[in-house]
Parts: structure tokens; C-alpha cells; sequence
């Protein structure tokens, strides 16, 4: 307001708080890198349950390590995780991603394997569109991509093959924010915005194009019979309208379908037709063929008139459109060929175009060969992944957050290079990547031992020698768990134990806070059954000094999990990060405050501001100390903040710098309970 005061009275003025809120961030999100079943390849993609995991990844797969750890991950407490899908190593020469090729445009599947062949599926029509070269764009066109997998339909209406416009196909296509998720479309150097490609006019099942031949004055259902591959049925208006439906790739009979009862009226437009044989085939297609249908609309038919357009949602499936002339003058009653003025109609091959079937498209349209077989699984090189592509483990550096990194493939010591004969080769190096974008990102890494260490003096070795890192800010495990096999009869099977461990973490984030040990009677670890070994109380006595975290199975209360030490944990070491609760706890502070003090930029750097930092951070850490985060009594024995000219010199101040000094006192876990008893003598009375 302004501070020129015209007249007696009072002024009120709004002035700015200097309080500015830090929020606590997450502790407990999950990050899995590893081969899917599907999924887009080598892009972070969050999910905050199983269910999101099958709907985007497809599920377990007994090959796909990755698949169980998310499911252990939920099962065990989790609630939000990032899953990178690294694709399976492919051979040279072999074609990873299903394609289709027509005109000037290629789409391929954003998610390699063979699953892509035949269920996705690209549509192309012009529907409802100005192809006038005077008033609209002769080159746009319609496009939709289904996945038959679980039924994701995408549509993009209205797109363009001319590169000057802000809708050009691979523009929108490939937008990585609202852009499909299914398929990349690339378009040829070829691409010219002069005229629209006739692979474009109209779409189709690649394969020769349907005929269909309509008898002057019947019923439009034999049109559509014909045209499906049936045979002509009772047309006459006095009967039942009849269609005799065959799907080749599904049915080995024809269907007999009821379209129109005896004497019930037929529709005479277009869209009341195709609405009323759509649900007669439907209804029909639940009972006798589960899981298949029909769509019907009305379509261009290329000659300026609309026409049914019958789309068989199945790979491969033939569609049919039929072709309507004008109506003439005075229709016949109850005879919708008649008021509609069927003609012979021109068809054309106007399905689903789908990819990686492998089969040559009629006229200039072409497919690519379907997806080969893979080498094998991801290689050490894949898991990593390139920093400059976000492939692989770098696919996180475009995640805002996460808590935890889990890579269970890293433990089957898969191979760097197709010429390696070493079998441990690759492991080394994964988690050597992994820690430093885990440092770099305020993580923690979780390391799964490998299927050769089940024993005590096979993981003295793993932990001392093999493991090759050494940070606070990682943690490794032992032994690996038996959890039950959904995809084998609930048979036991042997799981790296990465995903119990994040899902254990994030109940107790959950329930107690971060500053609590993720260890102990209440660390229970749901589906498991027993462990590749059982430890005794002197084993564990052998491992816990070296930093390596054990699995116990105690009476009454089961699998839990009893260690949590750092991988600088070992006594040897003394590092003030030896236990896990510890360095998470100060990973939380470093990244609260580091994006709740951004609004520090750019202040006056002097003691307003500095007051203003000290009641911030002071306000943020005495609310952790009111949730019991640190030791002491008092928050002056609990923690301190310091921002004054001691912390930031004149010298600091001239070169732009606010120092800000930040203490706290952790909560060590209570690792060694010891009971002293003192026997009570007899007592000498007087």
C-alpha cells in the first residue's frame, strides 16, 4: 500500500511473513531397474500399486527378477516406486521393436519383445476432417493405437504429415509428456506436404483387400454378411434379419446372428444401421467368443458418401466398409438398402494396420520383420545404461525423487560384453554406477547377494572382497529369501531379497519414521517363507561385525529382518555412518532443506536474511525433534542451527555465499541389549 497518508485516519498494511515453511520429503520411495515383460523401455515410470505395475509392465514373468521385487515391495508396506524397464540383449541383426511401415511413416513399439506382435494395432482415418486444399489440410488425418493386450486405446485426432504444422504427427506422437505411450512414429525424409500418401486414405489389416458384392434392392445385413466371408440369409421383412458371421482367425464355424426381429423396423441412416448391427454381433460374440467384438460406425467410403464400417478388434482380423450410394426419391418400406440407396460398394482393406506380424501389405505398404529372438537377458552394460540417452539406471535422472535403488538382476552376474566368458563379470561395475548416482540423488542402494553365496564363508567373501563398493550410503543383505511362485503353483522359489528390504523400510518410514532402525522383531517379511540358510546366533555374531545384514527366523515371530548397518557399517571402520536409520536420517535433512532454503536465493546477504534462515531451519528441525528424530532432552542437546557472520565472513558475502551450519544428535539403534543381574544375598538383620 501506498506510504502517502492524505488524510486523518487509520491504514492498515499487508506486510510479508518471513516464515517460510520446509517440508519433510518422502523417505520412501523405491526405485527398480531391470527386464519386464513390457513396458516402455528404458523410461522411469511411477506406480503406486501392483496393480499399476501389471497394467504398465505386464506382470510377473519367471524371467523378469524385477517383477517379483516390485511385488515384494507392495506386499511388504511400499506405497510408491519408479520402475525402469531395460530390454532384453539382442542379437546383431535382430529387429527389437514390432513395426509397421506404410506411406512415409513408421511405428514402433516403444516397448521391445515379441509380445508387441500383433497387439498393437494403428488406425488411420479422415473422418469428420477438412481435406480441402482451400479451407482445411489436406494431409491431416486421424490416428489410433490399441494395445489388445489390455485394451489402452489412444487417439489422436486431427495430426498432419506436414512438418510446418504444430500438429505434425511424429510432433505429437513422440511427445514424451502427452504423446503416446505405446508407439514412436518416425516420418521418411520423403515426407512432402504436397499431397497425402495413399497408404493414408484409408487403413487396413495388411493383406489383400475385402470384396463384397451387393445385390441391388436386399437388406444392408447381406451387404455386411458378404463382406465378412458369411453367407446371404433371409432379407425380406416378413422374417428375421439375419447375418452369418465368420471370423477366420477365431471361430471354425460361422455365427448365425439375429439383427433385426420379424417385422421390427430398420433404422434408415447410416449411424442408426451401424449402432443396431454392432450390438447384434456383440451380443452374439459374448456368449460364443469371450473377450472378442465388433465396432461399428458410420465412415467416409471414399466417394463422398457414408458407408458402415465393420472393425473386428483382433489382430489380423479382416474389416469390412460398405459403400452407400445416394437414397433415391421414395425408399421402400422396411428395406434399408432400398432407402439408403446401396450400391455396389468399392471396398478396401480398411482394418487395423498391426505390427510385428509380419505379413506384406498390399500396393506400396510394407511390414517390418517381427521382433527376433533376444541374445539373453539385459547384460551389465543395458542395467547401467548410457547418461546421455537416460538409459538404463540413468532413466532416474529425470525422476524428481526416490529413497531407494533396487536392481536384483545385478546379483545373476550377468555378463558385460556377449564375449565374456568370466560369470561374475558385470556386478562390480553395476553397483559402481549405482552408488554414484545414488550419492548424487541422496539415496540408498539395496545389494542382493548372488545365488552362489549361501554360506557363511561365501558371504564373509561376497561383503569383504566381491561386493567392490564401500559407502554410506549403500546396504547389503544376506541370505536370499524363498517366497512362493504365483506362476508356478505357489512352488518355493529363491528371490534377491532387494524388494522385501524396500518394502520393510517404507512400512517402518511409515509407522515409526525414518529415524527408526528398519530391523528388529516388528521388521517382519511378509511372504516369505524360510531362507537359503538359516543362521545361528555365532553366525550372525561372524557377520554383523563386517557390516552385512541378516535375515533370522525367529519362534513366534518368523522371518524378520535383523541387521541395519551401512556398508561402512563394519566395526573396523568406526564411520560415523555405520548404521542405516542414521545416514537416511541426515540424506532426509540434506534434501528437505536443500529445496526448502531455494527461496534464499538472490536475498540481501545480511543479518535479516540470516535471522530469517535460523527461525526456517530452526521451526523444520524443532518439529523432528518434537516427533522424538533426535536424542536429548532439549533442542539445544538435540540439534542447533547456526547462520551469523561467524558462519558467512565478509569475505563470503562479496562472493555471493550464505553458510549455513545445521547439527543434529542421531538416534543410534539400541543394536546390543545387555542384562547385568546382581544376586541379592541375605541380608543380616539386626
Amino acid at each position: 500500500m501506498s506510504s502517502v497518508y492524505t488524510y486523518p485516519g487509520v491504514y492498515i498494511q499487508e506486510l510479508p511473513s518471513p516464515v517460510h515453511s520446509i517440508t519433510g520429503v518422502a523417505t520412501s520411495i523405491a526405485a527398480f531397474v531391470g527386464y519386464t515383460a513390457r513396458g516402455i523401455d528404458n523410461r522411469a515410470q511411477a506406480i503406486y500399486s501392483f496393480s499399476d505395475f501389471q497394467r504398465l509392465f505386464g506382470g510377473l514373468a519367471s524371467n523378469s527378477e524385477v517383477s517379483y521385487a516390485v511385488q515384494q515391495f507392495f506386499q511388504n508396506g511400499g506405497s510408491q516406486a519408479y520402475v525402469v524397464r531395460t530390454p532384453m540383449h539382442y542379437a546383431a541383426g535382430a529387429v527389437p521393436y514390432a513395426e509397421v511401415e506404410f506411406g512415409d511413416l513408421t511405428f514402433s513399439a516403444l516397448s521391445s519383445g515379441q509380445w508387441a506382435n500383433g497387439q498393437l494395432l494403428v488406425d488411420v482415418d479422415v473422418q469428420g476432417l477438412d481435406l480441402s486444399a482451400a479451407t482445411g489440410d489436406p494431409l491431416a488425418f486421424n490416428l489410433t493405437v490399441t494395445n489388445l493386450v489390455d485394451g489402452t486405446v489412444e487417439y489422436f485426432p486431427a495430426v498432419t504429415l506436414n512438418y510446418n504444422f504444430q500438429n505434425f504427427v511424429q510432433s505429437v506422437v513422440n511427445d514424451p509428456d502427452n504423446g503416446s505411450q505405446l508407439v514412436n512414429v518416425s516420418a521418411s525424409s520423403s515426407v512432402s506436404p504436397d499431397a497425402l500418401p495413399s497408404a493414408l486414405e484409408v487403413t487396413g489389416v495388411l493383406g489383400t483387400a475385402l470384396a463384397a458384392t451387393v445385390v441391388s434392392g436386399v437388406s444392408y445385413l447381406e451387404a455386411v454378411n458378404t463382406a465378412l466371408g458369411g453367407s446371404a440369409t433371409a432379407t425380406a421383412a416378413s422374417s428375421d434379419c439375419s447375418l452369418t458371421l465368420t471370423l477366420p482367425n477365431v471361430t471354425a464355424s460361422p455365427l448365425t446372428i439375429k439383427v433385426i426381429g420379424n417385422g421390427a423396423p430398420i433404422s434408415q441412416t447410416v449411424q442408426g444401421l451401424a449402432s443396431q448391427l454392432q450390438q447384434a454381433i456383440n451380443n452374439t460374440l459374448a456368449v460364443s467368443v469371450p473377450g472378442a467384438s465388433v465396432v461399428c460406425s458410420a465412415a467416409p467410403n471414399g466417394a463422398g458418401t457414408m458407408g458402415i464400417r465393420v472393425n473386428a478388434l483382433l489382430p489380423n482380423q479382416p474389416d469390412a466398409l460398405i459403400s452407400f450410394g445416394a437414397p433415391p426419391a421414395a425408399p421402400a418400406t422396411n428395406n434399408a438398402a432400398a432407402a439408403l440407396g446401396l450400391a455396389a460398394p468399392t471396398t478396401s482393406n480398411v482394418a487395423h494396420y498391426a505390427l510385428g506380424t509380419g505379413t506384406a501389405a498390399s500396393g506400396a505398404e510394407t511390414l517390418s520383420t517381427a521382433a527376433t529372438a533376444p541374445a539373453g537377458l539385459p547384460y551389465s552394460a543395458d542395467l547401467i545404461g548410457d547418461p546421455l540417452a537416460y538409459t538404463g539406471i540413468y532413466a532416474l535422472a529425470k525422476v524428481d525423487l526416490f529413497n531407494m535403488l533396487s536392481i536384483p538382476e545385478a546379483a545373476r552376474a550377468l555378463p558385460g560384453n556377449p564375449n565374456s566368458a568370466d560369470p561374475n563379470i558385470g556386478a562390480v561395475e553395476i553397483y559402481s554406477a549405482a552408488i554414484a548416482l545414488c550419492d548424487d540423488r541422496r539415496a540408498m542402494l539395496l545389494i542382493d547377494p548372488p545365488p552362489n553365496v549361501n554360506t557363511v564363508a561365501g558371504a564373509v567373501d561376497w561383503k569383504s572382497n566381491t561386493i567392490g563398493v564401500v559407502n554410506a550410503n549403500g546396504a547389503a543383505y544376506f541370505p536370499r529369501l524363498r517366497l512362493a511362485d504365483q506362476l508356478n503353483n505357489g512352488q518355493l522359489r529363491t528371490f534377491a531379497p532387494s524388494g522385501v528390504v524396500a518394502g520393510v523400510w517404507a512400512s517402518t518410514d511409515a509407522s515409526r519414521g525414518v529415524w527408526k532402525a528398519p530391523a528388529g522383531i516388528g521388521a517382519t517379511l511378509n511372504g516369505v517363507q524360510n531362507m537359503t540358510y538359516q543362521l545361528s546366533d555365532a553366525e550372525n555374531g561372524v557377520l554383523n561385525p563386517l557390516g552385512l545384514n541378516c535375515f533370522r527366523t525367529f519362534p513366534i515371530y518368523g522371518p524378520v529382518l535383523w541387521g541395519a548397518r551401512t556398508l561402512v557399517g563394519a566395526d573396523a571402520m568406526a564411520s560415523q555412518w555405520k548404521y542405516v536409520p542414521v545416514r537416511r536420517t541426515a540424506l532426509f535433512l540434506e534434501e528437505s532443506l536443500y529445496r526448502g532454503t531455494k527461496w534464499v536465493v538472490f536475498e540481501p546477504n545480511d543479518e535479516p536474511l540470516w535471522a530469517a534462515i535460523r527461525l526456517n531451519v530452526g521451526s523444520f528441525m524443532q518439529t523432528l525433534f518434537l516427533k522424538g528424530a533426535f536424542q536429548g532432552q532439549t533442542p539445544d542437546q538435540a540439534y542447533f542451527v547456526k547462520c551469523d557472520s561467524e558462519t558467512t565472513t565478509q569475505t563470503d558475502i562479496d562472493n555471493g555465499v550464505v553458510n549455513i551450519l545445521v547439527g543434529f544428535a542421531p538416534l543410534v539403534p539400541a543394536e546390543f541389549v545387555v542384562i547385568q543381574i546382581e544376586q541379592l544375598t541375605g541380608q543380616a538383620s539386626s
